[in-house]
């Protein structure tokens, strides 16, 4: 694709200053800086690193900004070239196709800043701030409520998309608001009641309440109600406890993207698949996690067309013995391989 460079100016690396520039990642020396930001964009960047599955092929552009005016400055770029965007947190609940993703991908893991409020016990923070770290801060502050959130390896802005949750807990049960951009660059705040929260899923989602696909927004920050004033020590033995509870019951040694379908009510995905054999199933180096059935782990090598037929495969012979489709919580990203 030939991107017009319309208001930006094209130059090499070493015109850009050690803070603006991230490692680059691509063979091509050839850069996008936005002016006015420190936006790089950056072509056919390799995103396996980018994802905790480790696969996964390029962005055609990929940028990742740090404050929310650079975010503002990168959609407006791809709106003016006409290029889709695709909405990158940690990466950590994503399977990228081997073909990669065109258009512009959009790392929010940059988008860096939290404000505990120990008057009102509310906790703002940017959609790029990690879970995990977020959940040990608080502990040891004596903060309750996101002791179940510390084995979530994710951001807030995708926790906050996907209604992320744990051990019978869950984002939407502590979010106050969430501050979106929406498409034509203004900014919204939204309560959860508007966010439409249903088990691990959201408007967000870029689908409305009918199921029909609707205009992308993009969580900057979100504002959760915590509990201030316990005893820091007794807040951390129970995130250590929640944390160990995750390390013996789930798989960590192995790239993965965490649980890959969603529970069927009454039934666990995890006991579905084991039931049907498939503990240690492997398709290249894809294969079904002999200690939890529900992760697939890259055991080596693998590439995002043998997890995708290992989902596919999984689905197919629970379809077959039990009558019941399980649905993926893994979101795909770019094109797969219809058959297997």
């Amino acid at each position: 694709m030939i991107t017009s460079q319309g208001s930006v100016k094209v130059c090499n690396a070493s015109d850009v200053t050690p803070q603006q520039q991230e490692k680059d990642n691509s063979r091509n020396s050839k850069l996008i800086y936005l002016p006015g930001t420190d936006c790089v964009l950056k072509p056919q960047a390799s995103l396996s690193a980018f994802t905790s599955y480790r696969v996964g092929g390029a962005a055609e552009w990929y940028v990742a900004p740090r404050n929310l005016a650079a975010l503002q400055a990168s959609i407006d770029y791809a709106k003016e070239n006409n290029l889709p965007v695709t909405i990158l947190g940690a990466g950590s609940n994503l399977l990228v196709s081997d073909h990669g993703i065109p258009g512009l991908v959009i790392a929010t893991r940059h988008l860096r800043f939290k404000h505990f409020d120990p008057e009102t016990g509310l906790l703002t923070v940017a959609a790029g701030e990690s879970i995990p770290n977020l959940a040990w801060e608080a502990a040891g502050l004596g903060w309750q409520g996101l002791e179940w959130s510390v084995g979530i390896p994710g951001t807030v802005g995708g926790a906050v998309v996907m209604n992320a949750g744990a051990h019978n807990s869950c984002i939407a049960d502590m979010l106050v608001s969430a501050q979106v951009l929406l498409p034509d660059g203004k900014v919204e705040t939204l309560t959860p009641s508007e966010l439409g929260y249903s088990y691990r899923t959201s408007l967000l989602q870029n689908l409305n309440a009918a199921g029909q696909s609707q205009a992308q927004r993009i969580v900057t920050q979100a504002t959760f109600q915590l509990q201030p004033g316990a005893d820091p020590e007794q807040v951390v033995a129970n995130t250590k406890q929640h944390k160990q509870h995750r390390l013996s019951t789930q798989p960590y040694n192995y790239p993965s993207c965490g649980s890959v379908f969603r529970n069927p009510k009454p039934y666990s995905a995890g006991w579905l698949i084991e039931q049907s054999g498939l503990k240690g199933y492997q398709i290249g180096g894809a294969q079904v996690a002999q200690l939890h059935a529900n992760f697939i782990v890259n055991r080596g090598g693998a590439k995002a067309n043998d997890i995708f037929c290992l989902i596919r495969h999984i689905q197919h012979e629970v379809q077959e013995r039990w009558s019941i489709c399980l649905e993926p919580e893994v979101k795909m990203l770019g094109e797969f391989q219809a058959a297997c």
